[in-house]
């Protein structure tokens, strides 16, 4: 098929290798516009511009697509049907129904749980079992279309937002293929959502990684977990950020005030408000991120003092 494929970060880009891998002919990358990044704020292409570039298929890069002049560039390309994958911008109903298939979105959870911005994360963050991959019918609401296929994917316990961010990019791939050719062929069934059991998965911000040490072990590990590799969870200590990004739960609590520090055995273990938290991974404002063993060489951190 004829494909339009708007997306823009790491996650997109293993659909896009696998339509091209699959012989489908790529009219358009649509994705966000060129960025700043790093120290010296050298302008960088998003992910799937890189992509794109190197397979030789052309780039659009519209700051608004619901623009009277973006659209009419868009159409100036033919499609079949649009793939989108975490493009960043919400499409006019214009555009969902300009090609034959209408527009299919790969979104990284089982609908109707976790629409939103941040999926995968809220997903570790809440303790969930599994997740999973979702290519629905784009309507013109926030991750309301038809739900065509789902593929689930297992939440390991020392899952990261990172790592079930790498498995579900892959996992999308592989269904975003098999999905286009159900269309393709006319065997694919469509499946209403049911709005009563969604729930939304709002964006992340960096004040979200700020622990509240007053918290449960589980729900402060489960944090952290969700947060890596951003916008990353931390805590203070001497005014300065100190950075967690790995940890696990200890033993009960006893008479520690939340936030507290325990100096035992060569590691450092912060009081939650019911067990103790082991901090094995940290990363100190300004310095490199570390194994606990290795801070404790450089720095000192004292029985009785608080965190936060």
């Amino acid at each position: 098929m004829k494909i339009i494929f708007m997306g823009t970060p790491d996650f997109a880009v293993p659909a896009l290798e696998a339509l091209i891998e699959e012989g489908h002919k790529i009219t358009l990358a649509v994705t966000q516009p060129d960025k700043p990044k790093g120290r010296g704020k050298k302008s960088q292409f998003p992910p799937v511009k890189v992509c794109a570039v190197e397979h030789n298929i052309p780039v659009f890069q519209p700051n608004k697509i619901k623009e009277a002049e973006s659209m009419s560039k868009l159409k100036e390309y033919e499609a079949d049907i649009i793939v989108v994958a975490a493009f960043g911008q919400i499409l006019p109903k214009e555009l969902l129904i300009y090609p034959k298939y209408g527009c299919i979105n790969i979104h990284a959870s089982l609908l109707p749980k976790y629409r939103g911005a941040a999926p995968i994360q809220w997903a570790v963050i809440d303790g969930e079992e599994k997740s999973g991959v979702t290519i629905m019918q784009m309507a013109e609401g926030l991750d309301t279309g038809d739900i065509i296929t789902q593929a689930e994917v297992l939440i390991d316990k020392q899952e990261t937002g990172g790592t079930l961010h790498d498995k579900l990019s892959v996992e999308g791939a592989k269904l975003c293929v098999s999905t286009v050719k159900s269309i393709q062929d006319g065997t694919a069934e469509r499946t209403p959502q049911n709005d009563a059991v969604s729930c939304y998965a709002k964006m992340l911000n960096k004040q979200l990684g700020n622990i509240n040490w007053d918290s449960s072990a589980e729900s402060i590990e489960r944090l952290i977990r969700g947060l890596n590799p951003w916008p990353s969870a931390y805590t203070f200590y001497n005014g300065k950020m100190l950075k967690v990004w790995s940890a696990e739960i200890g033993k009960n609590v006893n008479g520690r005030k939340a936030g507290e520090v325990i100096c035992r055995d060569g590691k450092i273990v912060v009081a939650a408000n019911d067990k103790e938290l082991v901090l094995n991974e940290l990363q100190l404002e300004g310095k490199k991120r570390m194994r606990t063993e290795d801070f404790l060489r450089g720095f000192n951190i004292n029985d009785g003092d608080i965190f936060g």
